[in-house]
């Protein structure tokens, strides 16, 4: 599953391999998203994927990359439920986020 929306004027192009992402998951990227704004206003893009690797639901990955000035900055997590990949994910970021602005 690929889609891709503008959220804010964030480009964000969400990937899905070998998974389909319901719309709570989609949401639940919006809502990542909202977090990260609050720490830079400037973020143009936000690739986000999903994918499972081998049987069963424990080897889920989760992704974002964020297309921001300077450098961009990427997190994944690996694990079982998305949504609190997800948010481990964002909080990755936040920390990159606040470590280049320093």
């Amino acid at each position: 599953m690929n889609y891709t929306e503008n959220y804010k004027g964030i480009k964000v192009d969400i990937q899905s391999v070998d998974m389909n992402v319901g719309d709570s998951v989609q949401q639940e990227v919006r809502s990542c998203l909202d977090k990260l704004l609050r720490f830079t206003p400037e973020i143009i893009w936000a690739d986000v994927y999903f994918k499972t690797e081998g049987s069963g639901n424990t080897n889920n990955t989760v992704g974002m990359k964020l297309g921001v000035p300077g450098n961009d900055v990427f997190a994944e997590d690996n694990g079982e439920n998305l949504v609190p990949m997800l948010k481990s994910v964002t909080d990755k970021l936040v920390r990159q986020l606040q470590k280049n602005k320093g």
